[in-house]
């Protein structure tokens, strides 16, 4: 791989991926700010050189800035990189606004869709820094923060409108270990990323029931397709879907033991209401949230979406698991193949 010019990146988020990113990029020899929201962990982080809450063994280089001030952060870098939850990106966006030239490229590297206007997370962010497209990217896929953190050979997608632009975030980010692929279909990355997490809490359901690798199978199939079919409809192509950003990511959502959407669907079918099992997570399961937009997005579109649809009643209605399995399983025969 051949070496490129060091860069200047601000990190926005502290959280375990923001600290994983972070140590990534420093391993590239970039110069590297993280910006962390609560000024107490910013210092505790600073001080001890350890995200001991999100990300514990992991060493924080000490030349890697942390700050909570968000000038600071961000003023005189090149590649702003948001790594928020998504109902904090707007909001961090707009934070970051006032200090920027222009002339960045934003790297969006959190998968989700927002609740209230149904928009991807790049479309939030042009929405308040008014950044034109082809300065935007989006750096996702099959990615735990703990694996990428110790250095497991990890692939991603660099996804832009423009495609100088995602070369250049993939020449920022790629490692030997971190390897970044990338694809102009910015729609389907980011959909197939977001809605993958909706299949994650139902695989957890089924864990949690007790079930097997068929129903998996089952599960892991169907729910490529309804992703398929919301994504092309929203615009995305086809064939993103088989990638890393929709096969890709799913099945390792499904199956990790890191993954918080699957924890949260295990629990669930074991019994516990969403309040207890979120009530003790320090860390956001995504799909929760987006389990509302998918569905918001099928309405829209006109899209069928029955797993969606069943995640979201047991969610968000105390739907009984095994009611809402049945219900799939009996619904009116249909054809493999009918989008």
């Amino acid at each position: 791989m051949a070496e490129q010019p060091k860069a200047k990146v601000s990190v926005l988020g502290g959280g375990s991926w923001g600290t994983a990113l972070s140590v990534l990029l420093h391993s590239r020899g970039h110069l590297v700010k993280v910006w962390e929201l609560y000024p107490e962990r910013a210092v505790a982080m600073r001080e001890t050189r350890e995200n001991a809450a999100m990300l514990p063994g992991i060493t924080i280089p000490d030349d890697i800035v942390i700050t909570s001030e968000m000038e600071e952060a961000v003023i005189t870098m090149e590649i702003l990189t948001l790594v928020v939850p998504s109902h904090g990106l707007r909001e961090t966006a707009a934070k970051a606004a006032p200090f920027l030239k222009g002339n960045e490229i934003i790297v969006i590297a959190t998968k989700g869709i927002e609740e209230e206007s149904l928009k991807r997370m790049s479309e939030v962010a042009r929405d308040v820094t008014g950044f034109p497209e082809d300065r935007i990217a989006v750096l996702v896929g099959p990615s735990h923060a703990e694996e990428v953190s110790r250095g497991v050979p990890t692939t991603v997608v660099s996804a832009s409108t423009d495609e100088a632009t995602a070369k250049r975030v993939q020449e920022i980010f790629m490692t030997p270990t971190f390897r970044v692929y990338t694809n102009t279909d910015v729609v389907g990355v980011e959909s197939g990323v977001s809605l993958k997490n909706v299949i994650a809490i139902a695989a957890g359901v089924c864990d949690g029931l007790g079930f097997g690798d068929n129903t998996k199978g089952a599960l892991l199939t169907r729910g490529l397709a309804e992703m398929t079919r919301l994504g092309v409809k929203m615009g995305a192509r086809q064939e993103t879907f088989s990638g890393l950003a929709g096969l890709g990511d799913m099945v390792t959502t499904c199956i990790s033991r890191h993954s918080r959407n699957r924890y949260v669907g295990e629990e669930i079918g074991k019994g516990r209401t969403l309040k207890e099992v979120l009530s003790e997570m320090v860390m956001v399961a995504e799909g929760v949230r987006t389990t509302r937009s998918a569905v918001g997005l099928a309405e829209k579109h006109q899209v069928e979406m029955p797993i969606a649809a069943q995640v979201f009643e047991i969610l968000f209605e105390d739907k009984p698991v095994k009611e809402a399995i049945r219900e799939l399983m009996l619904r009116s025969p249909k054809p493999e193949i009918w989008w």
